[in-house]
Formats: C-alpha cells, sequence, structure tokens
C-alpha cells in the first residue's frame, strides 16, 4: 500500500490477534527476583534460563510462529542475530524490559553491555541513511545525540521481546535493527533501501569473529566437552559450549 495508506499497526498482530513481537517467554522477571535476593548464580543461573512452566501449556497465548521459532533456537547454537524492523532509523540493544516493571522508560542494560553497544554501533555507523550528515528526523526522537543506537528499555519497554529472550535462554546476543523511516517503502523504493543497509548487514555478520573462540575439551582424552560453563571475571553472565 505504500507508506500514505498504512498506519504503523498495519500488520502487526497475527491472524490470532497475537503480537509477536512481545511473545516470547518474560525471563527477565525471574532473573531480577533472584538476583535481588542474591540467588544468582550459585542458586538461580545467570544463562540459559529455563522457559517458565506456564508458558508451555497448550492454552498459553504463545502464536505457533513463536514455538517454532524457540524451537529453531534451541536446536543451533546461534550466537549472534538481528530481528528487523520498520518505522525508524535506530538500533536498539537488549535489555528491552525495563526494569522498573511500572516504568515506560528505563535505562536497562545487560551484563554485557559493552558488546550489545559495540554491535549496534557497528550497524548504525555503517548504514547510509543513519550516517548520512542530511538525515530528516523520523518522527519526534532524535537518536542522533545517541549516534543512532539506544538501549531498548530507555526508548520503551517490550516485555517478551526475542532479543531478551535471546540473550537468558540460548548464547545468542541479538539487537534490532529499525531499517527504514518507512514502514512501508514502495517496491521502487526498494534499491535505495537495500543500499542503505547492504553493508551494515555484512559488517554486523562479521562480528561473529570478535572475541574468543575455541574447543573446551577433556585434558585426557582431548575429546570436546557438551555444555561446559564459561564464565568471565566481572561479567555475571555465562555461556556454554
Amino acid at each position: 500500500q505504500g507508506s500514505e495508506l498504512s498506519g504503523w499497526a498495519m500488520g502487526r498482530w497475527t491472524y490470532e490477534g497475537i503480537d509477536l513481537n512481545h511473545n516470547f517467554a518474560d525471563l527477565n522477571t525471574a532473573l531480577w527476583d533472584a538476583e535481588d535476593n542474591d540467588l544468582v548464580p550459585h542458586e538461580f543461573p545467570n544463562h540459559y534460563l529455563p522457559i517458565p512452566e506456564y508458558y508451555t501449556f497448550a492454552n498459553a497465548t504463545v502464536a505457533p510462529e513463536t514455538r517454532a521459532v524457540i524451537e529453531w533456537m534451541q536446536r543451533y547454537p546461534f550466537v549472534l542475530s538481528a530481528n528487523l524492523h520498520g518505522g525508524e532509523l535506530v538500533v536498539t540493544y537488549p535489555f528491552d524490559m525495563t526494569r522498573t516493571y511500572w516504568k515506560a522508560q528505563e535505562l536497562t542494560p545487560t551484563a554485557d553491555d559493552g558488546v550489545f553497544r559495540w554491535l549496534a554501533t557497528v550497524y548504525a555507523t555503517s548504514n547510509l541513511a543513519m550516517a548520512s550528515e542530511e538525515r530528516r528526523l523520523c518522527h519526534y526522537d532524535d537518536f542522533t545525540r545517541f549516534g543512532n543506537i539506544i538501549n531498548g528499555a530507555n526508548w520503551h519497554t517490550v516485555p517478551g521481546s526475542m532479543n531478551d529472550f535471546s540473550y537468558l535462554h540460548t548464547n545468542c546476543f541479538e539487537i534490532t535493527v529499525e531499517l527504514s523511516c518507512d514502514k512501508f517503502p514502495h517496491a521502487s523504493e526498494l534499491p535505495a533501501e537495500w543500499e542503505n543497509n547492504r553493508e551494515s548487514l555484512l559488517l554486523y555478520m562479521e562480528q561473529v569473529h570478535r572475541g574468543i573462540k575455541g574447543v573446551v575439551r577433556d585434558g585426557d582424552t582431548e575429546q570436546g566437552i557438551a555444555n561446559a560453563v564459561i564464565s568471565v571475571d566481572g561479567i555475571n553472565h555465562d555461556v556454554r559450549t
């Protein structure tokens, strides 16, 4: 339909009336409650958080698309991902949900905030539209003041986001990319949108090679060890092989 005839809510909900962007299990609340009670990580994990039982019930308000994506995430050991949105020019990073439950906006960083800020910055600084000195504001928010990146919860709270779920339930670090001011570009505008994002997507994928990589092996047999927990001093979020 093009941007002139479509509101922001067009296509947001599934046929069943579910907003997929808020449909993942809320793992944040359980983690933060455990942190407040000094249970992390000796009694409550700081990573690979289990999915709450209520979320697995057949009558739970969980879209089949969401369940399929979760099964996919559990089947493959992804470590880097992004979900792509439209209607704004900014890159957001977890957490997406405010720690103070009644606040609509609140800076809520993860234990890996430095890494997430780097990942978001890599995309934002190589995106032609975001990096342009002549860019206009999409709406009311001036994200250029922050380098076109923002902590998701500091923009608006999103309980049950895929970003937060990825970080807390798997090894995967995920950001959200708001690709374009125009949520519904015309077909004729798609080549320009692609050029704006092509290099950003490639550079972002290349970040998978940053950091430490290798194989955790048994000292005697030299066999790889599955599900070995790797902890980094000062970062209260472990990963697993």
